[in-house]
């Protein structure tokens, strides 16, 4: 699917944007406007818990995972094409021409295109935005290193007072799998050090993570302790992912494992 943008810019999208199509006759022009959400959406957050254990984790995930909404959602035509241009100039609106035509009466191609073209521009919005945070944060890394005398500079503070929920995750991950070598290996030492990095690394997550009961397991000697562990940091990555319908199940394996004793 490509995009051609006669107002914005492919390297800079805005987010927001007129998505249009032309007829096989160049002569009638069908349009939808897409948004990209700003803020993850997800419409299992306002299920109760009874109903969103009931669906499908499939549908579940699938409504986690939309990043974004044409509207509406079959493309319509538009009259006076000159004052769409002009709308979005005054709105700050992309405007994109879909790279192709279609027959004016198939309504089928009307509502499929506008989903298949929503999603290639929404992936270029969010490759804009991932790249603009990375940006940002690596400037932001250095503006606090700048602003701390070296001999007093802790690296490990300064990433980690900057990483995402699920950076966070993915860290204690590794940390957690040291922990379970010098745990096996009685390597004190090191079991020391990697309980210093693993609780500065979890103190800033979000109480919904149970992070200290996710600690504690992890530090349990034995073969239970990784096992529930593991359950905690699936759960976690289920939290951030929204797939809110895979909690109850893990939950019910940790109480279960927890009880045996």
């Amino acid at each position: 699917m490509q995009l051609r943008f006669l107002q914005g810019n492919a390297a800079t999208p805005r987010g927001h944007a007129i998505l249009f199509v032309r007829s096989t006759d160049q002569r009638r022009v069908f349009a939808v406007y897409c948004i990209v959400f700003p803020i993850r959406f997800s419409i299992g957050k306002f299920l109760p818990p009874i109903l969103a254990a009931q669906m499908p984790a499939e549908g579940l995930r699938e409504a986690a995972g939309a990043s974004f909404v044409p509207i509406p959602p079959m493309l319509e035509e538009i009259e006076h094409f000159d004052q769409l241009e002009r709308l979005c100039e005054l709105r700050g609106d992309d405007l994109c021409e879909i790279g192709t035509t279609i027959l004016p009466d198939d309504e089928q191609t009307r509502l499929g295109l506008p989903a298949e073209a929503g999603e290639e521009y929404a992936r270029l919005y969010n490759d804009y935005a991932e790249a603009f945070i990375s940006q940002q944060s690596s400037m932001a890394i250095s503006e606090q290193i700048n602003d701390v005398p070296l001999d007093d500079l802790d690296v490990d503070s300064v990433l980690s007072s900057i990483l995402s929920d699920r950076d966070r995750l993915n860290e204690l991950a590794k940390l957690i799998g040291t922990a379970r070598y010098a745990l096996e290996g009685k390597d004190t030492r090191l079991l020391r050090e990697t309980e210093q990095k693993l609780r500065r690394t979890a103190a800033p997550l979000p109480e919904k993570y149970k992070a200290g009961e996710l600690l504690k397991a992890a530090l349990e000697p034995g073969e239970k302790g990784w096992k529930v562990a593991q359950l905690y940091l699936e759960r976690g990555y289920k939290l951030v992912d929204e797939q809110y319908g895979e909690i109850p199940r893990i939950e019910r394996e940790i109480r279960e494992l927890s009880s045996n004793e």
